[in-house]
């Protein structure tokens, strides 16, 4: 942790010798002024955590110096010192923001632990920010070509009514991330935001988890549980791969788009619930319907408000600005070493047709950034299939002389490849090539594939 700096300001020399002497000693990075207007500049220069500030001074006595502290840095904790204060002084001080109240003479003990509760509080308060700043970051849309700045747009637009709004999109596009901005910009940004992959849950589980269950409804339901979409009540449920819904929990989908209602398994009573619903798929819906896979009628209740989310290829001109995104989130998340691309580098991360989209982008700029040990990253680290020594690693191929290793070789250049254009999501890596899951792992294992982050096997990674 960061030295936490502390400026003392008192009229009385001894008082400012010996408090500063004292927290010297605790290792603080101490300062020191005599009256209020030397207090207010070193204030602004020496950005101070922590203030200890005397009530009667010459000249702006310290009520009115705390006053002008907290309108300068609201954060800061300012300790009041007093010799001869009433009651009166010392509720206006906790009215104007003050932590606490010393009085002279200061006893040590009661000085070190008033400053260290201070500082306490501050280093939570520091460590809140940058995590909000963080977690800002990390669901900031990222872009400035024009596909984004009308992305970006139609958000603003689409957040200020309370229609239902369905987004589609290829996967790892961030349609999640365009859910998310549409909660906080609209008037429910304060209720919840609940998300559900309707891809991930089984079937025969995910009526209970929309719409809840009682307890002994099935096998298995040792007690009641609530259903997300009343969990979201006067918030947003993000209903993410809609398209994978079965028949069955499309129909009581639609009867909450069309009711407000929704009956837990089990369970011969309604609950009323107010909730704005945002789905998203990567799926053509209507083919799904032609196919009998899809309820037209649920199609056009989800369609009111339709957002396009623009595929990777679609705005290459974004992808340095994405890339220094990612650098910077991982810099602050991992504490890595910030490292930039090389202009060759960054032009083949252009050229590359990124069937992943931002999610690929986002997990090799992360694997990059674990993995190069220089301060730049060269078009000699980036994998073959997207340097032109993938052209070569082909001929390399095709110049070998038994067919058993140009098998293991191949299979394992073509799983790579899709792995990375799936974010490293082996079930749906699996789907993609037609491959069961199980043996999917096998392969993995058997040819020593790296995989990235194993906790990401099998989870959709958020992306700008």
């Amino acid at each position: 942790m960061d030295t936490m700096k502390v400026l003392v300001v008192d009229d009385e020399k001894n008082i400012l010798e010996s408090v500063k002497m004292v927290l010297n000693y605790e290792k603080y990075n101490v300062q020191a002024a005599k009256d209020g207007m030397e207090a207010i500049e070193q204030f602004k220069k020496f950005l101070p955590d922590i203030v200890l500030l005397d009530v009667k001074m010459p000249g702006l006595d310290g009520l009115k110096v705390l006053q002008t502290f907290k309108g300068l840095n609201p954060v800061a904790e300012v300790i009041m010192i007093s010799g001869h204060s009433g009651i009166e002084e010392a509720v206006e001080a906790s009215r104007l923001g003050a932590f606490d109240f010393l009085e002279k003479p200061i006893s040590r003990d009661k000085l070190v632990l008033t400053v260290r509760n201070a500082a306490e509080k501050v280093s939570l308060l520091k460590e809140n920010f940058s995590l909000r700043n963080l977690t800002a970051k990390k669901f900031e849309l990222v872009g400035d070509s024009p596909v984004m700045k009308a992305l970006q747009e139609t958000i603003r637009r689409v957040a200020r009514s309370d229609s239902t709004v369905l987004i589609s999109g290829d996967s790892g596009t961030g349609k999640e991330l365009i859910a998310r901005l549409v909660h906080e910009q609209s008037a429910r940004s304060q209720n919840r935001f609940v998300q559900v992959n309707c891809a991930a849950i089984p079937d025969e589980l995910i009526e209970s988890e929309l719409f809840g269950h009682e307890k002994g409804s099935f096998t298995g339901a040792y007690e009641k549980k609530i259903g997300k979409f009343e969990s979201a009540h006067s918030g947003s449920i993000f209903l993410d791969e809609i398209g994978d819904l079965s028949l069955k929990a499309q129909a009581k989908v639609l009867r909450v788009l069309e009711e407000g209602e929704v009956q837990p398994v089990g369970s011969p009573e309604t609950k009323q619930v107010n909730v704005r619903v945002i789905a998203a798929t990567n799926k053509d819906l209507e083919e799904e319907i032609r196919k009998g896979n899809f309820r037209e009628d649920l199609y056009f209740r989800l369609h009111v408000v339709p957002v396009h989310s623009p595929s990777l290829r679609e705005r290459k001109e974004d992808i340095p600005l994405l890339i220094d995104h990612f650098i910077s989130y991982f810099s602050e998340e991992n504490n890595y070493r910030r490292k930039t691309f090389s202009v060759e580098a960054l032009q083949l991360l252009r050229d590359y047709g990124w069937k992943g989209n931002v999610r690929e982008l986002r997990n090799l700029v992360e694997r990059l950034l674990i993995m190069v040990r220089g301060e730049q990253i060269t078009a000699r680290d980036l994998p073959d299939y997207i340097s032109r020594r993938g052209e070569e690693g082909q001929l390399s191929l095709l110049s070998l002389g038994k067919w058993k290793e140009f098998k293991v070789r191949s299979e394992k250049a073509f799983l790579e490849k899709k792995l990375e254009e799936c974010g490293f999501n082996v079930a749906r890596t699996a789907r993609e090539i037609g491959l069961p899951r199980s043996n999917l792992y096998q392969k993995i294992e058997s040819l020593g594939i790296m995989t990235g982050h194993p906790q990401d096997a099998d989870e959709e990674s958020p992306g700008p």
